[in-house]
């Protein structure tokens, strides 16, 4: 053998070996990046490291098992020393914030919970801050609209004009009723404001027993009337004027928690993690970036471009016609 030839023979072995350690190497970037991510996106998963916990209420509030999985699990963690509930919504219904304020309460029995408002926290994103032990809003928080409601379109006078008739066979007068499709009927309307007036009594009475007030001392509050958080704290909706410093001072003042404690955010078990971990271990792989960047952007689109989500049942929601939350 020439040694011409022993020459590209030991080129090419060298190019195998650099290539084989080239892969080793991204792949194990990839990976490292892929656990980065994951631990950034939920750093919940820094098991032992002493933490307060955050978790964000925001949007319609509705029975989301997943999140009332993760409070239970916060319930349990030792190394949570407190909780901040974010609370940035207009409400949602009213078995959404029963089940929410069950949860909110059983952490409370092992560890301080202080509720922080941000733009609204309205009917039952006020009952999610009657849970906690503390409520801290701003100034300008809008609160408050203590009640329940239940909304329905009607389209029978639609339908009579474009000729159209809704036949129905049904077990009792009172099946399927409200219906859109018809006017409504005097014993349909008895019925259902006897829901609203038990969802009402309901309310009242866990606004009276965990805040100790009398709602009929407080102008407006049994009508469903809101409040800005200066008013609402005059009226001892709320405890203080403040933000997420203020949550933790108070846990450090009253329950002992560090002050130096991280504040992590907790998230329903949900595809994020996956979802993200995928993307960067393809973006380093292919050089691709677009699914990380398609990701990301998809979350910034304004819900009425994304699909409206209909819900039934009694609501405990403040929804003038338009409303900025962010």
């Amino acid at each position: 053998m020439s040694l011409e030839t022993e020459a590209v023979l030991d080129r090419r072995r060298l190019r195998r070996k650099l290539s084989a350690w080239r892969s080793f190497a991204i792949i194990s970037v990839a990976g490292v990046i892929a656990v980065i991510i994951s631990l950034t996106v939920n750093d919940r998963s820094l098991i032992g490291q002493l933490q307060i916990a955050r978790v964000s209420i925001s949007g319609v509030i509705t029975e989301n098992r997943q999140q009332l999985k993760m409070l239970r699990a916060i319930s349990k963690a030792k190394h949570v020393e407190g909780v901040i509930i974010a609370i940035n919504s207009p409400g949602g219904t009213t078995t959404g914030a029963e089940a929410l304020f069950e949860e909110i309460r059983a952490i409370s029995k092992t560890k301080p919970v202080v509720a922080q408002f941000g733009t609204v926290a309205a009917s039952a994103a006020y009952i999610a801050g009657l849970a906690c032990d503390h409520i801290i809003a701003r100034g300008n928080t809008i609160t408050g609209s203590v009640g329940t409601i239940m909304q329905w379109p009607e389209f029978s006078g639609l339908l009579n004009k474009i000729g159209i008739k809704i036949n129905e066979i049904k077990s009792g007068s009172l099946k399927a009723e409200p219906s859109p499709f018809k006017p409504l009927t005097q014993d349909a309307r008895e019925v259902s404001q006897d829901m609203i007036v038990d969802g009402q009594r309901w309310f009242i009475e866990l606004v009276e027993k965990r805040r100790k007030i009398k709602v009929n001392d407080i102008p407006g509050l049994r009508e469903g009337s809101v409040y800005l958080g200066r008013t609402a704290l005059k009226y001892k909706l709320i405890d203080e004027l403040g933000g997420e410093a203020n949550a933790v001072a108070w846990m450090t003042k009253n329950h002992n928690v560090s002050s130096k404690s991280k504040i992590v955010d907790w998230e329903p078990e949900n595809q994020l993690d996956w979802r993200l971990g995928r993307s960067a271990v393809l973006g380093v792989l292919t050089e691709n970036l677009l699914d990380i960047m398609s990701f990301f952007g998809t979350s910034a689109l304004p819900s009425r471009l994304t699909g409206a989500i209909t819900h039934y049942g009694l609501f405990s929601l403040w929804k003038p016609d338009e409303i900025e939350t962010e």
